[in-house]
């Protein structure tokens, strides 16, 4: 079991980034993969961006090449960089460590 806490939501013009931050409550060095999925209002949950613990990554075909999903094993975190926001960028992201380990979510809202 792991404690997820996502951070770094917030509302942004369309264009600008920002960066998620996931900090994890222990070592993620043995977890197989960590991702981020994202949720807008009546749709379902979707992959943004999967890491692996050798740090290859996997990424959602609407957010190819705009978003950046790293990994500090040091710090327990990882992250997802995300660039050229667009409006429909706008949901709640979530942070996953597989096995039903989800964070609470942090909300992205990009306007037009």
């Amino acid at each position: 079991q792991v404690q997820l806490v996502e951070s770094g939501g917030g509302l942004v013009q369309a264009g600008g980034s920002l960066r998620l931050s996931c900090a994890a409550s222990r070592s993620i060095f043995s977890i197989n993969a960590m991702a981020w999925y994202r949720q807008a209002p009546g749709k379902q949950r979707e992959l943004v961006a999967m890491i692996t613990r050798g740090g290859t990554t996997t990424y959602g075909n609407s957010v190819k090449g705009r978003f950046t999903m790293s990994r500090d094993d040091a710090m327990n975190t990882v992250y997802l960089q995300m660039n050229s926001l667009k409006p429909e960028d706008t949901a709640v992201y979530y942070c996953f460590a597989g096995y039903g380990n989800w964070g609470q979510g942090t909300q992205v809202t990009v306007s037009s």
